[in-house]
């Protein structure tokens, strides 16, 4: 079953080989960043503003015993992931290049011209997929040149589980196989000429190699990884590709219907099935009056990055295949009643 969960994420993520899964999509991103550093010899690493600020939070906490310098900045209410900007700021000390596909506002960018600056460089690109459903609809990673890819499967047959647990997705390139993090799962042959399987490349783990492993956090989600494959075996490509496209579908009708609305704008020119609306009140306050009202409006940017007046208007909705026109309708309504009654203005 590994086996098999390796090779649906290898191909999800356009990528040469990915690892017997991981602790979470956060851990797995800081996981990427090390790797990166084993393989450049640098230090420092530069962080997309459009990383989920969680995710920064982790690696944050990680770098301050390992010595590396994390590069961060806020996302900007912009329709550009700053790509450009990311691009600038590559220098002879940079090991890698972090950037979250599709990102914290729900923005899609082409990373293709980034990943030759990093390569130009002598540094990596990671990119982390926290909706790996979106990579039925939208080019994978690895093919536009990212070396390390990373994310989180729960939404592919993992429940909630009231906050866990998670699994984590890793993939890489071949020639960078032996500093990737975790097991590895193999195929061979037995010594009657039958087909097997073989944990390989395990030497890398804590429990061998104490100090000198590549993690300390080798956590395989087995059990989560086992639902992951299940999910994706009965999806098949065909199905994963028609979910996608209900999704993004689903989340165009509401960006359409929403924005019918007095004052709400939306931030981002392309998305799959998450976007940041520009509501005119501070969205924390908009939200609390929605929950009043038994509806959950979404997540706010306040929530996200406290204290920030630049993002406190910012609202990311996420609509997938279970919401109903009905959903969509009753949310409209209900946003357009809030924002009369003046909330948060």
């Amino acid at each position: 079953m590994l086996f098999e969960f390796q090779t649906q994420v290898a191909r999800l993520f356009g990528c040469d080989v990915a690892n017997a899964s991981m602790y979470d999509g956060s851990t797995a991103c800081w996981e990427a960043i090390g790797m990166a550093g084993r393989i450049t010899k640098r230090k420092k690493a530069i962080l997309s503003p459009g990383l989920h600020p969680h995710y920064v939070s982790v690696a944050k906490t990680m770098a301050k015993y390992t010595g590396d310098t994390l590069d961060t900045a806020l996302p900007e209410l912009s329709a550009d992931a700053g790509y450009a900007e990311l691009g600038d700021k590559i220098d002879a000390e940079t090991s890698c290049v972090v950037v979250q596909y599709p990102d914290i506002l729900g923005r899609i960018a082409d990373m293709g011209e980034l990943s030759a600056q990093c390569h130009a460089a002598g540094a990596l690109l990671i990119a982390v997929v926290t909706e790996p459903v979106a990579l039925g609809a939208i080019k994978a990673p690895g093919e536009m040149g990212a070396d390390i890819v990373v994310g989180e499967g729960q939404s592919l047959g993992v429940g909630l589980q009231f906050g866990g647990p998670y699994v984590g997705l890793f993939a890489t390139r071949d020639k960078y196989v032996r500093q990737m993090p975790g097991r590895l799962c193999g195929e061979t042959i037995d010594a009657e000429g039958k087909r097997g399987f073989v944990l390989t490349l395990s030497t890398r783990e804590q429990h061998i190699r104490r100090e000198k492993a590549t993690s300390n956090i080798c956590t395989n989600s087995g059990l989560c990884a086992l639902a992951f494959s299940i999910h994706m075996s009965l999806l098949g490509e065909r199905g994963l590709r028609d979910l996608a496209a209900l999704n993004h579908a689903k989340a165009v009708q509401a960006a359409e219907r929403l924005t019918q609305i007095a004052g709400v704008t939306l931030v981002n020119d392309s998305f799959f099935n998450e976007f940041t609306l520009k509501l005119p009140a501070n969205a924390r306050d908009v939200v609390h009056k929605l929950a009043a009202k038994q509806l959950l409006g979404g997540v706010s940017l306040g929530r996200l990055y406290p204290g920030i007046s630049a993002l406190e208007n910012g609202l990311l909705v996420a609509v997938t295949e279970v919401v109903s026109d009905e959903d969509i309708a009753s949310f409209a309504a209900a946003l357009r009643e809030t924002l009369s009654e003046g909330v948060g203005a």
